[in-house]
């Protein structure tokens, strides 16, 4: 989308170097990165960014509202509400398709989550794309921020006022995640370790974790825990369950991940939302219906979204059940991006830090990702070239 910086990019790319730049990304932490990496980063320009920031300050807007919360506790369920709740959600992520609308380029909310998404990741890529090739100086992957003061906001919002060992990344066996190299990169930078929930001791209302044989306390949790995927695992034993009662600080509560999801955006007032309905408030299912796409509210990572979604497929969820979908109008993502044989779609996630003492999220980097698919996504992309996890370089 800056056409010069595009054109010098292309230039220099060959597939050995895309090939060296990936076997550095695995070597610098030993582990190789499961998911795909796309060939190139994004560049936005100023038409574009403007009308992204716009777009993100209006559905931010509804957010810190007076009462935000309080309207959103019908996205939680009661048996997963977690005690000692945060005042605001501490991450944000806007994901937003850029499509086109009247011969513009504008982007389209596709997705919004109260959780964290790959902090560290985001960093590190940004930065080996300037190692390995010729960037404009006057374009950016955070916003404001250097590498340094970006991992400083981290470490006070992650770590807060705690001994880093008494701080831990938690998750599902964290190693064995695809976003294990976000895990390895924070653990770095901020000195926390991650560590499987079925690892952490409970004795009375205070939590520990072993290292080295010695059992630490646990006083802050990163919390990396998706709800989706633990209540899938039937057959994983824990002593701590998340929705106890115990003595520790939440660096993201997990029910933030409830109050700003996909439920949400029936509630948000900008052109960039695109019309979106819960299931259970129609009467009758809509004519038009090659025009929506059908997704869950709490799922992670495009799973259960059916694209091409039938009367059939509405007729079979149980009555009850439909509280917990939508149907949102389709946006047709543009392909901007020029690759050596063609174009490609994009998507761009903002993503934001917001402390308590804050009246407002702070931007402060973003991730991309490129696809030939009909949708975003691995099974939509399945042996193309130039599409994968990225970054955008902002004008």
């Amino acid at each position: 989308m800056i056409t010069l910086a595009r054109q010098l990019f292309n230039k220099q790319f060959s597939e050995e170097k895309y090939k060296n730049f990936i076997d550095d990304l695995n070597r610098e932490f030993d582990y190789k990165i499961p998911f795909r990496v796309a060939e190139s980063p994004v560049f936005v320009g100023k038409e574009v960014s403007t009308k992204l920031f716009k777009a993100a300050n209006e559905i931010v807007d509804a957010i810190v509202q007076p009462g935000f919360k309080t309207k959103m506790q019908g996205a939680l369920p009661a048996k997963l509400n977690v005690p000692n709740e945060t005042a605001n959600s501490l991450f944000i992520a806007l994901d937003f398709a850029v499509c086109t609308e009247n011969g513009e380029l504008v982007p389209r909310l596709i997705e919004m989550q109260g959780f964290p998404s790959l902090f560290g990741y985001q960093d590190f890529l940004g930065n080996k794309f300037r190692e390995h090739y010729r960037i404009p100086d006057e374009l950016h992957f955070h916003f404001g921020l250097d590498s340094a003061a970006y991992w400083q906001l981290l470490r006070e919002a992650i770590v807060g006022k705690h001994n880093p060992e008494n701080v831990i990344l938690l998750e599902i066996n964290p190693l064995q995640q695809n976003t294990a190299i976000d895990f390895l990169i924070t653990q770095q930078h901020l000195g926390i370790v991650p560590v499987h929930i079925g690892d952490i001791i409970i004795r009375g209302r205070k939590l520990f974790y072993k290292k080295n044989g010695v059992e630490i306390p646990v006083h802050r949790i990163y919390n990396r825990v998706i709800f989706d995927e633990l209540l899938a695992k039937k057959d994983l034993k824990t002593q701590f369950h998340l929705t106890e009662d115990v003595e520790v600080e939440w660096a993201g509560h997990p029910n933030w991940f409830f109050y700003i999801s996909k439920y949400t955006m029936p509630f948000v007032q900008s052109d960039a939302v695109p019309k979106c309905k819960f299931l259970h408030e129609y009467t009758a299912w809509p004519a038009n219906l090659e025009e929506y796409v059908l997704k869950p509210l709490f799922s992670f990572s495009g799973s259960g979204v059916i694209f091409h979604v039938t009367q059939a497929d509405l007729d079979a969820i149980p009555l009850a059940e439909r509280k917990n979908f939508m149907l949102q109008q389709k946006v047709q993502y543009e392909p901007v991006i020029q690759a050596p044989d063609g174009l490609v779609k994009t998507e761009i996630r903002l993503l934001f830090l917001w402390n308590e003492n804050e009246a407002r999220p702070k931007l402060i980097t973003n991730l991309a990702r490129l696809s030939r698919g009909e949708m975003i996504g691995v099974k939509f992309n399945k042996d193309k070239t130039w599409v994968g996890g990225s970054v955008c370089f902002f004008e």
